[in-house]
């Protein structure tokens, strides 16, 4: 069972934006801890793959070892960690993505 973390800036934005619906959206993305496999990979930084997953208009973005999510055994599956990062509506999708992959360039990861 892989371990789903979310920033608190993108926590903030998702109770300030959903109110109510904020449970479900958190239960929509604590969902990956049992199949990590799900989302659209949307990008690729040195290993690290950035993907989404849609509600409603919305695209919630999340970064996590690309290696270990295609290759990896059931126990590597286990220890993999999934970060959620941003949420953005579909009109502002590209811009996102670009800026996710811009800051993990900037931490030190480089583009393939």
């Amino acid at each position: 069972m892989a371990k789903v973390t979310i920033t608190a800036s993108l926590k903030e934005q998702v109770f300030k934006r959903f109110k109510a619906e904020s449970e479900r959206i958190f239960l929509q993305m604590k969902s990956l801890e049992d199949r990590p496999h799900r989302g659209k990979a949307v990008g690729n930084v040195a290993g690290i793959v950035l993907k989404e997953i849609k509600y409603e208009k919305f695209r919630l973005y999340f970064i996590t070892d690309g290696h270990v999510l295609k290759f990896g055994t059931e126990d590597e599956l286990a220890a993999l960690l999934i970060k959620f990062v941003r949420m953005s509506e579909k009109k502002s999708k590209q811009k996102n993505i670009d800026e996710i992959k811009n800051i993990l360039i900037s931490i030190g990861f480089e583009s393939i």
